[in-house]
C-alpha cells in the first residue's frame, strides 16, 4: 500500500472517531452543567479547555459563554478541530481512499457531512442541538458498522483502526479530565464541613456524566457492582482490558492492529510504554497527588505513538532515514 493511502485511510478513521468523540464530549457536558447547581465553579471554558482549543478560542471570542463556545467547536470554520471541519477531513480523506473501502462507506460518510452542513447552518435550540448530536452519534456507529461488517480487514482496515483507537484513547483521557475537575481546589474554598456537604454531590454528578459520555454506565455497574465512585471511574476508564472505550481496551486493539503490519518495532514500544504507565499506576495514589499532570503526560505520551507511526509509514523514506541517523 502506498504511504499516502496510509495515511489518509489513517486519518479518515482519527477524524470519524473525533467527530463522534466530540459530538458525545459536548452533548453530556451540556446536559452535566444542567444538572449542577447554578453558581457551580464549573463552566463552559473548561470544555475548551479539555478539547484543546483554549488559544485558538481565545484569539475571537473574550467571553466563554454557552452559544459562544458549542458554535465554535461544532461549527466554526476557524477551529480546525471543529466537528464540521473534522467531518469535511474525514469526507475529502474518503473520496480519494474510495478505491480501498466498500462504496457504502463513502455514501454514509458523505450523506453524514451534507446533513450535519445543513443543520449547522441553522440556529438551532438546545433540544434540536441534542437530537442533532446524538444523530451524528449514531451515523458515525453506523459508518464503523459498516467498515467491520463489509470491508476485507486487510492493510487499509489495521490503518483505519490505528487512527480510531489512537483517537479515542486521547479522547478518553480528555474526559476523564471532566471528572477530574470536580477535584479542584475550587471545590474546596470553604471550610472542612462545608465541604463534607458539597463536594461530594458534584462529584457524583460529574462522575456519572463522564461514564455517560462514553455510553459506559452499565457497562460500569456490571463490572464494579456498585454506586459511581471517582476512583473506581478512573480505574474502570483507564485499565479495564473489556470495556471498548476504555484506554487499556484501545492499547491492546493498537498492538493487535500493530502485528499486522510490518517495520512496527518503534510504534510497539511506544504503545508499550503507555501501557506500563496506565496498568502500573496507583490509582488512590493518583488521585492524591493529582490527577491532571498525569492526565497531561497520558497525552503526550499517546502523541508520541502518532509520531512514531507517522515516521514508520506516512513519512518519505529520505525523511526516515534521516531521523535514524540524527538519533
Amino acid at each position: 500500500m502506498l504511504s499516502s493511502v496510509a495515511e489518509r485511510v489513517y486519518w479518515l478513521g482519527r477524524y470519524l472517531e473525533r467527530v463522534e468523540n466530540t459530538a458525545r464530549l459536548v452533548n453530556v457536558y451540556s446536559s452535566m452543567l444542567l444538572d449542577l447547581p447554578s453558581g457551580s465553579p464549573i463552566g463552559w471554558s473548561l470544555l475548551v479547555d479539555i478539547t484543546g482549543c483554549n488559544e485558538g478560542y481565545a484569539k475571537l471570542h473574550q467571553s466563554v459563554e454557552e452559544k459562544q463556545v458549542v458554535r465554535y467547536l461544532l461549527a466554526d470554520g476557524k477551529n480546525p478541530a471543529s466537528v464540521i471541519n473534522c467531518a469535511n477531513m474525514m469526507r475529502e480523506n474518503a473520496r480519494t481512499t474510495r478505491e480501498v473501502m466498500p462504496a457504502e462507506v463513502w455514501e454514509q460518510i458523505n450523506d453524514l457531512y451534507l446533513s450535519l452542513k445543513e443543520a449547522l447552518t441553522r440556529t438551532i435550540s438546545r433540544r434540536s442541538r441534542q437530537q442533532m448530536l446524538e444523530t451524528v452519534e449514531a451515523d458515525c456507529q453506523r459508518i464503523f458498522g459498516i467498515l467491520s461488517g463489509c470491508m476485507s480487514h486487510n492493510t487499509a482496515f489495521a490503518f483505519i483502526q490505528l487512527g480510531r483507537k489512537l483517537e479515542r484513547a486521547d479522547m478518553i483521557s480528555r474526559i476523564v479530565d471532566v471528572g477530574s475537575i470536580s477535584m479542584l481546589p475550587a471545590f474546596a474554598r470553604a471550610g472542612k464541613q462545608k465541604q463534607m456537604t458539597v463536594l461530594e454531590p458534584y462529584e457524583n454528578v460529574v462522575w456519572m456524566n463522564v461514564l455517560r459520555c462514553v455510553s459506559g454506565y452499565q457497562a460500569y455497574r456490571l463490572k464494579t457492582h456498585s454506586q459511581v465512585k471517582g476512583e473506581d471511574v478512573v480505574k474502570f476508564l483507564l485499565q479495564d482490558d473489556e470495556f471498548p472505550r476504555s484506554i487499556g481496551y484501545c492499547l491492546n486493539d493498537l498492538v493487535d492492529y500493530l502485528h499486522k503490519l510490518p517495520n512496527n518495532a518503534d510504534v510497539l514500544q511506544a504503545v508499550a510504554r503507555v501501557r506500563k504507565v496506565t496498568t502500573e499506576v496507583n490509582i488512590t495514589s493518583l488521585l492524591q497527588n493529582g490527577l491532571l499532570e498525569f492526565i497531561d503526560e497520558l497525552q503526550i505520551s499517546i502523541a508520541d505513538i502518532h509520531e512514531e507511526l507517522n515516521n514508520a509509514w506516512f513519512k518519505p523514506v529520505e525523511l526516515r532515514k534521516g531521523a535514524r541517523k540524527s538519533q
